[in-house]
């Protein structure tokens, strides 16, 4: 692509991250936009300010960094900062913005153009940030344009898959952009396995919560059974027992389960004690690329082309997960559904750094949460398209029940 379509497309997309940031605080007021003070939230008012402070910082090296650098200011201080009321946070965005919109028309070098992406790809990941903590404060949806859920029901069964010796991680030059955490591919041996074609449903974990699950102590690690004692934990965090049958709260409103909708809100314990019950376990994050991408490494699981709503319940299409068995366009060569979009996949794979490691400019995206994050992949169905492909790598505590996090197993 020449330098000129390349830069109209990431103007295309540094118009399109602002409006869904702004969007997905438009309805909020005062109170709602700073919230109260949670240790997995950060306040929306702050946040978004964030948002246009990293695209200044890192595009034009200026931005108020003693109001909204998050590897400088702690996250407790966030809620006490002199912050700008809200007319003039979002003149910030705006401006900056624009700004950065009027060097795309001058033209940009490489080295700029990476600055762009980042900027545009950090938004991607906030405004998802966004959506999760609309979810965790109760707020109601945002008014976002969405589509009829696909129809789906469910998919049972594994897919088999022979092994053998995958490159994991981003090949170089085979992507315009990559995370630090991606690079590089390197080689890792894999025993034959098998996969679930789909991801774990809110009917499957409802049978293993109602088996007594929660309680059942023999089915949790030490430090799984420490953590579900601390949360006095007995089902999924936004779910109810009401009249025999169990609800859900889907941000403001509370609706009975989807048997076949794909499980969400889940912690990694909670995955690792339902693989325990249904004797199963997780995948690592080596054999779950190799699911997705197979060993000649596709881009995404169906191929190289970009995804469509056909394919991944991505960027809010259809403004919630869907049922596992939908979206059949998108499998794999073998029949894995949706390892892209719906719902983030938890691993088993402690997040490191691959051989090789150098951090790049943004230091702190990934080397301060190497051994203490779980790996998940695929992406959710509040994530921005752009952002991914079968290499790319998220990352939360194993303790976080706020993402948009379920699982898919495979066989022991």
């Amino acid at each position: 692509m020449a330098p000129e379509a390349i830069d109209r497309v990431l103007a295309e997309w540094v118009k399109d991250a602002r409006a869904r940031t702004l969007a997905l605080v438009a309805d909020l007021d005062l109170a709602q936009l700073m919230g109260p003070r949670l240790a997995i939230v950060n306040p929306l008012l702050w946040e978004i300010g964030h948002v246009g402070w990293f695209q200044d910082h890192w595009v034009f090296g200026g931005g108020r960094d003693e109001l909204y650098d998050s590897s400088a200011i702690p996250h407790d201080v966030r809620w006490d900062l002199p912050l700008p009321e809200r007319a003039a946070t979002v003149r910030y965005l705006e401006d900056t913005r624009d700004r950065v919109l009027e060097r795309l028309e001058r033209g940009l070098s490489d080295d700029e153009r990476y600055f762009v992406r980042l900027s545009v790809f950090h938004e991607d990941m906030h405004c998802e940030a966004f959506t999760y903590t609309r979810q965790t404060l109760g707020y109601p949806p945002p008014e976002l344009p969405v589509s009829a859920p696909p129809s789906g029901g469910a998919l049972a069964g594994d897919v088999e898959v022979a092994g053998g010796t995958l490159d994991l991680g981003a090949r170089p030059g085979a992507e315009p952009f990559v995370f630090d955490n991606e690079k590089w591919a390197h080689a890792v041996d894999l025993a034959p396995f098998a996969i679930a074609r789909a991801a774990v449903s809110e009917g499957e974990f409802a049978r293993f919560v109602d088996d007594g699950g929660y309680r059942r102590r023999e089915l949790w690690s030490p430090d799984g059974w420490a953590w579900r004692a601390g949360e006095a934990a007995e089902a999924p965090l936004y779910w109810r027992r009401d009249g025999g049958a169990w609800w859900r709260r889907e941000f403001d409103r509370w609706r009975p389960l989807d048997p076949d909708r794909a499980i969400v809100h889940v912690a990694w314990w909670e995955a690792e004690a339902y693989c325990a019950w249904a004797g199963r376990r997780l995948p690592t994050e080596a054999e779950w690329e190799l699911a997705a991408g197979g060993p000649e490494k596709r881009r995404f699981p169906w191929g190289e082309e970009p995804p469509e709503a056909a394919r991944a319940n991505l960027g809010w299409r259809a403004g919630r997960p869907v049922d596992v068995g939908a979206l059949p366009a998108g499998d794999t060569t073998s029949g894995c559904r949706q390892m892209i979009g719906n719902v983030w996949e938890w691993t088993t794979t402690t997040f490191s750094a691959y051989p090789g490691f150098v951090a790049d400019p943004y230091r702190d995206y990934s080397q301060p949460w190497f051994g203490t994050h779980k790996v998940l992949r695929g992406g959710c169905w509040a994530t921005a398209a752009r952002l991914l492909r079968n290499t790319w790598r998220n990352f939360y505590t194993p303790d976080r029940r706020d993402a948009w996090a379920g699982f898919r197993t495979c066989a022991r």
